[in-house]
């Protein structure tokens, strides 16, 4: 906090591709996604929160159920890729659930690949530098 004023935290995730099918997104909705896909960088280890990669693709289908849009989302990080797809009514609301599915992806990976303290972190460090993750 500098003179009363909050800092605005800057989006770490900065290659995300949105790419559209059967319809054109407006800017709202683009301004929307990045929002929600960029901040799950804190769901990522600090050794590749500069190389992760996120795709998200968006769909307008034509359904009997009713579920008009369709949102699929694939984040590539060091040696993983993390995928969600969900179908709803509603574009905004297909994102926040893509988001929900990838946020406990990214959780439950930086809760295995993030050392510890002891002996145990030092034999992670080990098998993580000879698998090429750091």
């Amino acid at each position: 906090m500098t003179n009363g004023t909050l800092k605005r935290r800057s989006y770490m995730i900065e290659h995300i591709d949105i790419t559209s099918a059967r319809f054109t997104p407006d800017e709202a909705i683009k301004k929307y996604v990045t929002k929600k896909i960029g901040k799950l960088d804190k769901f990522l280890p600090r050794h590749s929160r500069k190389t992760v990669q996120a795709e998200v693709i968006l769909r307008e289908v034509n359904r009997d159920h009713g579920n008009k849009y369709e949102c699929e989302a694939k984040l590539t990080v060091p040696g993983k890729v993390f995928h969600a797809q969900d179908s709803t009514s509603n574009m905004f609301a297909a994102v926040d659930i893509i988001e929900a599915k990838l946020s406990e992806q990214l959780r439950k990976y930086k809760d295995a690949t993030t050392p510890k303290r002891g002996w145990r972190a030092r034999s992670l460090l080990k098998r993580q530098s000879r698998e090429g993750l750091s």
